[in-house]
C-alpha cells in the first residue's frame, strides 16, 4: 500500500544532517501540493455536492481516526468563527471521541461498528454529506461510518491518499485521492498525507462558504466578532466595503449586533438592522446583488 511504502529519498534518514532533512521535507511537501492540484476537478465536484446540500438544509460531516480525525474536527471547528455558521452545519467526528484530540486512542479505529454508531448518534439524513478521511482508504472506523451513511441515503465522499479501493465504490459516492507518495518517515501519514488532507479541507469549506454568500469579494463578511482581533477585523471590513470612517463603521457594527454583513447593508442602503437583515434574506445572504442595486 502506497502510504506504507518506504521512501527511497529518505533512506539513511538517521545519518543525514539537520539541514539535509529540512531540505528533504521541503522537497517532499511540494509533492503534497502537487497531488492536491491534480485532484482539482474532484475537489470542485465535491464543493458542488456540499453547496447543494447546504442549500437544501443539509449538513457536512467529517469522520476519521488519528490525524485524519483531528484535521476534520479542526476544519469544522473553524467554520462558526470564520463564517458565523451554526455549529451543527459542519461537524467533525473522531474515533475515540474528544479525548482522542489530545491523546491517541489507536484501537478505536479498528472498530467499524463504532463509526456506524457515531453516524446514527448524529442522526444523519439523506440531505447530509459525510466525508470519510482515511489516508490508507481502509480504516475500519471510517468504512463503518461510510456504509451506515450510505444506507441512510446520505451522500458519501472518501478523502484518501491511495488509489480508491474497489471495495469502497459500493458505498462511496465520490472520491478525492491526492497521491502524495511514501512518507519521509515510513507510514507516518501525519506528514505529507496530513498536509494534503488539510489543503483539501481548506478548499472544501472555504469555497463552499463563498458559494453560499458567506464571502464578499475576498472578505469574510460573515465573521463572528467574538474577540478584540475579530472586532477590529470587522470594523476594517465594513470600512473597506462602504468607505466610511472607523467611527461610523464601529457604530454600525454595534447596531448590527456585531454582524459585519448586516452593518454593510445598513450603511450602503440607509437601513436599520431589521430591514437590512430582511434585505439580506431576500437575496439568500448574498451581499453583492444588494450593493449592485
Amino acid at each position: 500500500m502506497l502510504t506504507e511504502q518506504r521512501n527511497p529519498n529518505s533512506a539513511a534518514l538517521d545519518l543525514k544532517s539537520t539541514q539535509e532533512i529540512v531540505r528533504l521535507f521541503n522537497e517532499e511537501d511540494r509533492k503534497a501540493v502537487a497531488a492536491v492540484e491534480a485532484e482539482s476537478e474532484a475537489i470542485a465536484q465535491a464543493v458542488e455536492i456540499i453547496v447543494s446540500a447546504f442549500r437544501h438544509g443539509g449538513r457536512l460531516f467529517y469522520i476519521g481516526a488519528g490525524t485524519s480525525g483531528r484535521l476534520g474536527v479542526l476544519d469544522a471547528s473553524e467554520c462558526p468563527p470564520t463564517f458565523s455558521t451554526d455549529s451543527e452545519r459542519v461537524q467533525g467526528l473522531i474515533a475515540g471521541g474528544d479525548v482522542a484530540l489530545r491523546r491517541a486512542v489507536e484501537g478505536e479505529e479498528d472498530k467499524p461498528e463504532r463509526g456506524a454508531a457515531a453516524i446514527r448518534e448524529r442522526q444523519l439524513t439523506p440531505r447530509d454529506v459525510l466525508i470519510g478521511i482515511a489516508s490508507s482508504g481502509r480504516t475500519p472506523y471510517v468504512i463503518g461510518a461510510l456504509k451506515e451513511a450510505r444506507a441512510i441515503g446520505a451522500t458519501t465522499i472518501c478523502l484518501c491518499c491511495v488509489s480508491p479501493p474497489d471495495a469502497l465504490k459500493a458505498f462511496v459516492t465520490h472520491f478525492i485521492a491526492p497521491m502524495v507518495g511514501p512518507e519521509i518517515l515510513t507510514g507516518s501519514t501525519r506528514l505529507k498525507a496530513g498536509t494534503a488532507t488539510k489543503l483539501v479541507l481548506n478548499r472544501l469549506t472555504t469555497i463552499s462558504m463563498v458559494k453560499i454568500g458567506k464571502v464578499y469579494d475576498n472578505l469574510m463578511v460573515d465573521v463572528h466578532a467574538s474577540n478584540a482581533k475579530l472586532v477590529d477585523r470587522s470594523i476594517r471590513i465594513v470600512q473597506e466595503v462602504t468607505g466610511v470612517d472607523a467611527t461610523r463603521a464601529e457604530a454600525a457594527l454595534a447596531a448590527a449586533d456585531g454582524k459585519a454583513k448586516v452593518a454593510i447593508a445598513m450603511l450602503a442602503k440607509g437601513l436599520n438592522a431589521t430591514d437590512a437583515i430582511a434585505l439580506l434574506d431576500k437575496h439568500d445572504g448574498f451581499l453583492r446583488p444588494i450593493l449592485a442595486e
